[in-house]
């Protein structure tokens, strides 16, 4: 079991990115301060890359890499790798900025809902209300025990 404590010792951010090189394979454990705010509910998103040890193209000088040169349906087909990897990474980018406005898209729904509902109540209580008054203003009994007129 690999143990390796690494605290970034920054505290409220809302947004943040960290890199961090491991020196030893192994399961390696996260943990999220909860510390921003009590009162909010919280969701952290990740992204792990795992990146070779070698960036070089195969066949370039380079650490790892081997020395002869590439034919041109190697040297397509990884440029096309790394287009690739590019687009994953702003899928990913995208899919983040997504589900971020989804999430406060929900928030603002549940708020105009709520908001509505206290509404509708405090409308049928001010119409009970008004149905009550008139009730009461026009059922009081007359002082002449009842007689119109004379």
């Amino acid at each position: 079991a690999v143990v390796s404590t690494q605290s970034t010792g920054e505290q409220r951010k809302q947004y943040d990115t960290f890199h961090h090189t491991t020196v030893e394979g192994g399961e390696y454990t996260f943990c999220f301060s909860n510390e921003f705010s009590t009162f909010a509910h919280k969701t952290v998103y990740f992204d792990l890359e795992l990146e070779e040890e070698s960036k070089d193209a195969p066949g370039q000088d380079g650490a790892g890499a081997h020395a002869t040169a590439l034919t041109q349906l190697e040297s397509s087909a990884y440029a096309i790798h790394e287009a690739l990897r590019l687009v994953v990474d702003y899928q990913n980018h995208h899919r983040l900025k997504e589900r971020i406005g989804r999430e406060v898209a929900e928030y603002l729904c549940e708020r105009v809902q709520n908001w509505s509902i206290g509404q509708t109540v405090l409308i049928v209580i001010v119409a009970l209300g008004q149905v009550f008054m008139l009730r009461k203003l026009f059922n009081r009994p007359t002082a002449r025990g009842g007689k119109v007129g004379i």
